[in-house]
This record gives structure tokens, sequence and C-alpha cells, in this order.
């Protein structure tokens, strides 16, 4: 009896770690301005500076206070240019 709730308990966790991860990747990307008033809580992810000389798309993935993640993108200037 034991077994078969363990079996149960792994099964229904394994399904809640699925429907996270499509969570994350149907999430939609908003294009960031400088208007937007973010409600950062907790960062989740971060691109890494590309190293290009120009302008390069950035994203990152956060919570915001009331635990809802979004993704947004915004462009830097990449790390490939030399000052001399």
């Amino acid at each position: 009896m034991k077994s078969l709730i363990v079996l149960a308990l792994v099964g229904f966790s394994t399904i809640a770690a699925a429907d996270e991860v499509q969570a994350v990747n149907n999430a939609v990307v908003e294009q960031y301005t400088y208007s937007m008033n973010l409600d950062i809580a907790k960062v989740i992810s971060m691109d890494s500076v590309p190293d290009t000389c120009g302008v390069a798309p950035m994203h990152m993935t956060y919570e915001d206070h009331k635990g809802q993640r979004h993704t947004i993108e915004y462009s830097v200037m990449g790390n490939g240019c030399s000052n001399g």
C-alpha cells in the first residue's frame, strides 16, 4: 500500500514539473521600454553579454512580488569592441 502511495506521489510530481517547464517555454517575451515600471522580486535568469561589437538583444526572466514570471527583451552593447 505504501509503495502505491509513493508511486502516485512521484507520478503527480512529474506531471507538475512538466507543466512548469511547458509554462516557461510558452512565456510571452515583452519588449522593454524605458517607460516600463518593472516589479522585480527575484531574477531567475539573464543572458550573458555577447562578445560582439554592436548592439545585441538580451533576455531576463524574473518573478514579480506576486510570484508571476516575466521575460523581457532589451538591447545592450556587446563586449567585443576594442577601445584602442
